[in-house]
């Protein structure tokens, strides 16, 4: 089965070349392992980047606890009443933004008390506009007769309907619609 070399000058031998063919192996086998390497901690990376983000849009969010209309015929001012979601980070209602599409037009802005047409009230917590606990309610009033800001959207009458979508910085979204009831429908009113 085995032959049994008996000249001793009949050994094996690895070549030069051979040599080289396999160290050239060898490299070329640990610059791809590296490439995969750095490849799997980029995607990685760029995958834990993601889920925080999507979990931020999700949970970072408000909540619109009531909306009420006054003045008018027609309503000249609309109040939200606004806590943060449950599982929230604190939420700056200064980096929310509102988008109010009213029967006349739309009106983009950010939620801060810098514009005139806008104006915060804290009801229990909510210090300076930033919703930290789950108990924190800020009411905000937008005056829809303003000079500047939402009188673009226009009052409300009756019958009439108003679109509210609030984004947050990490872009969770909550919509609330505000329609105005028809006193003449409401058979109570007759």
């Amino acid at each position: 089965m085995f032959e049994k070399l008996t000249n001793e000058e009949e050994h094996g031998q690895v070549g030069i070349g051979t040599l080289i063919v396999f160290i050239a192996m060898v490299l070329v086998a640990a610059i791809a392992a590296g490439v995969l390497i750095n490849t799997a901690g980029f995607l990685q990376t760029q995958a834990e980047a993601t889920g925080e983000e999507s979990t931020a849009q999700v949970t970072n969010n408000v909540d619109i606890v009531s909306a009420t209309g006054t003045g008018g015929p027609p309503l000249t001012t609309v109040n939200l009443v606004i806590k943060k979601s449950a599982g929230s980070d604190p939420v700056d209602l200064s980096q929310v933004e509102i988008q109010y599409v009213g029967p006349s037009g739309v009106v983009t802005t950010q939620l801060d008390d810098n514009d005139n047409d806008i104006a915060f009230r804290e009801i229990s917590g909510g210090a300076n506009g930033i919703l930290e606990s789950q108990s924190d309610r800020v009411e905000v009033e937008l005056s829809l007769d303003g000079s500047d800001g939402f009188d673009n959207a226009g009052t409300l009458s009756a019958g009439e309907e108003a679109d509210i979508t609030l984004t947050t910085a990490s872009g969770a979204q909550t919509f609330e619609t505000l329609r105005v009831s028809d006193p003449a429908s409401n058979p109570e009113d007759l």
